[in-house]
């Protein structure tokens, strides 16, 4: 095995924590363009923007879970079927969560309503990260999936 495969199997689990930060991070993003473009008179176009990129992130981690990063996990991990099954769930609700929030940014809701939708979307996504985090970091530590990270975990 070459030295850069023996990193690869221990970087999934830092990866995975990679991704959930930058995450938060554009959740963070999209909140503050929120609060900052309050009055601005571009503010609505911003935020669409922000919200967009925010809902296509997210959404495309989920996807790229779904598709690559679970079914290499339940093939290595059986035991973990109800546990993916769960964080599959979760996806399916974030995805529409996200869809909601991004036609409230095109249909121009106002900003009680959008924080609404950003407060939600948070707060089922943190639930979601910690339950991930704890439930298949270990096993993600070595886990043996030979795939580029953005096609793994999405492209953040």
């Amino acid at each position: 095995m070459r030295e850069m495969d023996a990193d690869r199997l221990i970087a999934w689990d830092e990866e995975l924590r990679r991704a959930h930060s930058r995450l938060r991070a554009a959740l963070e993003a999209t909140r503050s363009a929120l609060d900052d473009g309050a009055d601005a008179p571009d503010a609505a176009s911003d935020l669409v923007l922000f919200c967009i990129g925010f809902c296509s992130a997210l959404d495309g981690h989920h996807l790229s879970e779904d598709r690559a990063l679970f079914p290499a996990l339940r093939e290595e991990h059986p035991e973990l079927g109800e546990v993916i099954d769960k964080l599959m769930q979760d996806h399916s609700m974030l995805a529409h969560l996200l869809g909601a929030l991004r036609m409230a940014a095109e249909g121009g809701e106002s900003r009680d309503a959008l924080e609404r939708h950003l407060d939600g979307i948070g707060a089922i996504m943190e639930s979601h990260f910690r339950f991930e985090e704890r439930q298949i970091l270990a096993p993600l530590r070595a886990l043996r999936l030979d795939r580029a990270v953005p096609e793994v975990l999405g492209p953040l």
